[in-house]
Parts: C-alpha cells; sequence; structure tokens
C-alpha cells in the first residue's frame, strides 16, 4: 500500500507566488473592465439627461434654463420638474465613479476633494429645500442671465448660447462630468497641477478630471452623448467666441511640456 505525498513547504510557496503573480497581472485588467462599465453606465446618464434637456427646451422655444442674476448656476434647478430636482431619489446625478459628496447631509466636509467626490450638500430653500449634489456640471454659457451683461470670468452673454440645436451643437457641450454644478471655461485656463485636487477657481480644471482613463463623458447640445479626451476640452465650443484652437490644442502648437505631469501622456488635439 503507498504511502500518500501531501506538499512540500517549498511547492506551497510557489504555488502561492504564482497565483500572486496572476493576480499582479489580472488585477489591472479587471479594474479596467469595472471602469468601463462605470463609464457606459454614466455615459446612458447622461443620454437621459439629453431627454430631460430636449423635453424642456422644446417646450420653451429651445431655451435651456434661466438664472438668476447674482446667483449660482445651480439656480436652474428650480426650473425642472420635481422628480428630476431630488438627488436622493434621483440617481442621474451621480456618475458611478462619482457618487459620495463632499459635504454630508451632517454638514461634515470630507478632508480632501478629489475627482472620485460628488459635489454638494448645498441646501437653499428657495433652489430645492433638501439641498443639491451630483457629479456632473451645467455650461454656464447655456444658461439664460436676466439682466447681468457678462458671464463669469467676463465673457459677454451675447456669446452665450440662447436656443439648443443651434449650428455647430454637436460641439457645444450642455452637461458634463464635473467637480462643480456649473462651469464657465475658458481657452486659456490648464488643466490643475495635480490629478487627484483638481478643485480651484480654475473652471477647465474642474471638468478636466481622469475618472475614466483619460475621458470623460459628455452631453452636446444637439442631444448626442460621447466620451471626450481629457486634452479634447480644449477643442470644444463653449460659448460662441470660445477659440477652439486656443494655446492648449494642436492648432494652437501645445507642447508636450506645457501639460502638468499627469496629463502629458494622453492624446493631443
Amino acid at each position: 500500500m503507498s504511502k500518500r505525498r501531501g506538499f512540500t513547504l517549498i511547492e506551497l510557496l510557489v504555488v502561492i507566488a504564482i497565483i500572486a503573480l496572476l493576480l499582479s497581472i489580472l488585477m489591472p485588467a479587471l479594474r479596467r473592465v469595472k471602469e468601463q462599465g462605470r463609464m457606459i453606465k454614466c455615459l446612458g446618464t447622461l443620454k437621459q439627461w439629453n431627454l430631460i434637456a430636449a423635453m424642456y427646451t422644446e417646450e420653451n422655444n429651445g431655451r435651456f434654463w434661466d438664472s438668476d442674476p447674482g446667483t449660482p448656476g445651480y439656480w436652474w434647478l428650480k426650473y425642472l420638474d420635481a422628480r428630476y430636482q431630488s438627488w436622493r431619489t434621483n440617481k442621474l446625478w451621480f456618475c458611478p465613479s462619482a457618487t459620495k459628496p463632499i459635504i454630508n447631509e451632517n454638514g461634515n466636509t470630507a478632508p480632501t476633494f478629489n475627482i472620485f467626490n460628488a459635489w454638494g450638500i448645498f441646501k437653499n430653500s428657495e433652489v430645492v429645500p433638501e439641498g443639491v449634489a451630483g457629479s456632473y456640471g451645467i455650461n454656464g454659457y447655456c444658461l439664460i442671465p436676466r439682466s447681468a451683461t457678462t458671464y463669469e470670468g467676463g465673457v459677454s452673454t451675447q456669446d452665450g448660447w440662447k436656443t439648443a440645436s443651434e449650428r455647430g451643437a454637436g460641439n457645444v457641450p450642455w452637461f458634463i462630468e464635473a467637480l462643480r454644478f456649473d462651469l464657465w471655461p475658458l481657452p486659456t485656463q490648464g488643466p490643475a497641477q495635480s490629478e487627484y485636487l483638481a478643485w480651484g477657481d480654475n473652471n477647465m480644471g474642474r471638468c478636466c478630471i481622469n475618472r475614466h482613463q483619460g475621458f470623460l463623458n459628455v452631453a452636446f447640445m444637439d442631444w448626442s452623448a460621447r466620451a471626450v479626451g481629457l486634452k479634447e476640452l480644449w477643442t470644444l465650443k463653449w460659448h460662441k467666441t470660445f477659440d477652439t484652437s486656443g494655446p492648449y490644442t494642436l492648432a494652437g502648437g501645445v507642447q508636450t511640456s506645457d501639460w502638468p505631469e499627469w496629463i502629458q501622456r494622453f492624446k493631443d488635439y
């Protein structure tokens, strides 16, 4: 009768080492696949927002939401149908990669605001009593100020987008993944110097965020939605006189060294 032989310690260590090696090879690929799934779901969310915006503008002579003078852009929320206002019940406010607001329901702020945070919770009884939160931002140049003559940053309101589906609307973003509820990007604004700490006064930096491996999702004024390369943001027509051949584009002569290190590896446009 033969005697059964078990694994030796060396054999077990070899097996463990092989498993660890395989995991180190497979885990990045699995993370990429998981993130691609989140990105696809995020894109689907923006397509639903396109339907909401299309229905609203169709009923309002093609015009986007108003924004009371002297108030933040998120005041456009109060013009939404009530069922779309609530971030608690309407999960369309959140990209699956950024679902946790920087400020919680108790008013406590997270230690740092990184690209995987949602913005909020901001409370204002005149807008939405329960507060507002999300991980997308509206292109402020689509809003229609009632009395102001310039947008934030000094762009004339005459250069804003008055109605949806204007000429070239397929390159005009109206809703985008962002660290703020409203944005007024300028062609001279570069990305944040730090990949994970993008919050600041730089409007372009607030949406140039690496949530999806060099891309982010954008909804456009022709009611299309697609993934956009991070450096491609500078070629979008944010307002009517936005220079799409500015210093951060290939047409404007951008060099690799002009970008912060974290974004240099991504495609130029």
